[in-house]
């Protein structure tokens, strides 16, 4: 996958689980705002990768991980700006394994709304680097 397509899956995420959120299908909503980071971070770190560099490969082994810690690690924060702390706390603990549990209808509108809030969204902060 490149960049442009990383962007586009997570506009296309967003949507669905905003349609899943508002079908009452929590737990697809709540799965779907989770990997709308991760597609998120991902496009960021396409964003920094230099086309003829050979990438050194502990790098490599951290971009293939579902863990948002880890991703925000590789463009260069170990915490998230004050600005999305609070909206950071909500989906830091997301992971890939999320499609396989139960989520109440609070955690998949808080996670939605953590992640979509257009003044303090996550993504609206990654959208700002990717």
């Amino acid at each position: 996958m490149n960049r442009g397509e990383l962007q586009e899956l997570a506009t296309i995420r967003l949507e669905e689980a905003r349609i899943l959120l508002e079908s009452n299908l929590f737990d697809g909503a709540y799965y779907l705002s989770g990997y709308v980071v991760e597609c998120g971070l991902k496009a960021w770190i396409a964003k920094n990768t230099k086309q003829y560099d050979f990438p050194d490969k502990k790098m490599i082994d951290k971009i293939y991980t579902h863990n948002l810690n880890t991703l925000l690690g590789v463009v260069g924060y170990s915490r998230p700006p004050e600005e999305i702390d609070i909206n950071w706390a909500v989906v830091k603990d997301w992971s890939e394994r999320a499609r396989y549990s139960r989520h109440s209808e609070k955690d998949a509108r808080d996670i939605f709304e953590a992640v979509a809030d257009p003044e303090e969204g996550v993504l609206r902060w990654i959208k700002q680097h990717w």
